[in-house]
């Protein structure tokens, strides 16, 4: 099938608005969020949800009026014919659980990270593509007002020449069984970088540092670092051990900084006009590049931002990309940028912190010897 359309060009004929059939896979942490904003959708028919604990499946169908439960992905694509699913269990499932989907013809949407690896990622976004598929990861922070906000500003020019990127996200957190700190955490905010920098994320190459202070096998506390255009810079710090919980992120430019602070209701968004002013003046063959620098002490303003739950719009995406037969906005391409890094970043771990090359897109990759049709379908932590 041809392949889609620009996602941010709106389609010429639109099809009739019509409520698409859907399914949750997983009625742990994500999946009752995902299935209560699915059924307040004017967007779809959440027809029923499926979970290897089919008690917990009736407990989340309850408190939604009543909803068909089954206990396995083949009872659900035997049983009804939906549209898509929406998948909320652990990431070593995704790949399994996907495929399975895609391949009876449905759109999915599934919780971050997209996959367990990158090169089962790139088998998901491959068979999506080579179906007409909607294969959408849910990076639920690229749909919040904020980060919206701060994609305009900065894709406007607003900020100017990023100059450096730092990111916070620490709390008091459990140690999952079976990923690091960095799989845990740092998706959101690549995901987010990948939604707001011009271009979107492309490292050459990233340095990750961990630790694990409680013996658990698996690093706690981490630090990535990568280049960004221009010889700027890009820092994520991750951390389940933190009494206090941040979730902010600085993006420095020429003329203006952002501040991005998740948890202040009342201004998650701040633009401060001071900060650093760059007159560069143009080289000569075999002469570097002079750079004036002066510091500026400007105002500070806060956006005025709607409140709104980002799942809703998610939803809402998935919804239109079926419709209008375009990429969602973080699409499983999106998912698999997010991916190459952190699979980047594992590297660089077991090598000391030695920079590692980050692989660049690649969906030619054979499909690997697929599991069968009952992947694991547990829910999500």
């Amino acid at each position: 099938m041809r392949a889609f359309a620009n996602p941010f060009r709106a389609p010429t004929h639109p099809q009739p608005a019509r409520k698409l059939q859907i399914a949750v896979v997983g009625a742990g942490y994500w999946g009752p969020n995902l299935a209560r904003n699915l059924v307040a959708s004017p967007d779809w028919d959440l027809v029923a949800i499926c979970d290897l604990d089919l008690e917990r499946a009736r407990m989340l169908a309850d408190t939604l009026g009543g909803i068909a439960c089954v206990e396995s992905l083949d009872e659900l694509l035997d049983n009804f014919d939906v549209d898509a699913v929406a998948i909320a269990t652990p990431a070593r499932t995704h790949h399994g659980t996907v495929m399975t989907a895609l391949r009876a013809g449905k759109h999915v949407l599934v919780e971050k990270p997209l996959a367990d690896s990158r090169e089962h990622g790139q088998q998901m976004v491959a068979e999506a593509q080579a179906n007409g598929l909607v294969l959408m990861a849910d990076h639920t922070y690229c749909y919040t007002p904020a980060v919206l906000k701060m994609q305009e500003l900065i894709q406007s020019g607003s900020l100017g020449e990023i100059l450096f990127v730092d990111s916070t996200r620490i709390n008091l957190g459990l140690v999952q069984p079976d990923v690091n700190v960095f799989w845990d955490l740092a998706p959101h905010d690549l995901a987010i970088l990948d939604f707001v920098l011009p271009g979107g994320l492309h490292p050459a190459e990233v340095s990750a540092f961990g630790a694990d202070p409680l013996g658990t096998g698996r690093d706690c506390v981490g630090h990535l670092n990568f280049r960004l255009p221009n010889d700027a810079t890009a820092h994520i710090h991750v951390n389940w051990l933190s009494p206090t919980k941040i979730r902010q992120m600085v993006i420095g430019g020429s003329l203006r900084t952002l501040v991005w602070d998740d948890l202040n209701p009342q201004q998650r968004l701040s633009v401060y006009d001071r900060g650093v002013s760059l007159d560069r003046q143009p080289k000569s063959v075999g002469e570097k590049t002079s750079t004036a620098v002066s510091y500026r002490l400007g105002d500070t303003w806060s956006p005025a931002l709607p409140e709104r739950e980002a799942l809703g719009q998610v939803v809402a995406e998935l919804a239109a990309c079926i419709r209008n037969r375009r990429e969602a906005r973080t699409s499983g391409a999106s998912g698999l940028r997010v991916l190459s890094v952190l699979e980047a970043a594992n590297q660089s771990l077991a090598s000391d912190g030695r920079p590692t090359p980050v692989a660049g897109p690649d969906f030619s990759a054979p499909d690997a010897e697929f599991p069968g049709n009952s992947p694991e379908l547990e829910g999500a932590r």
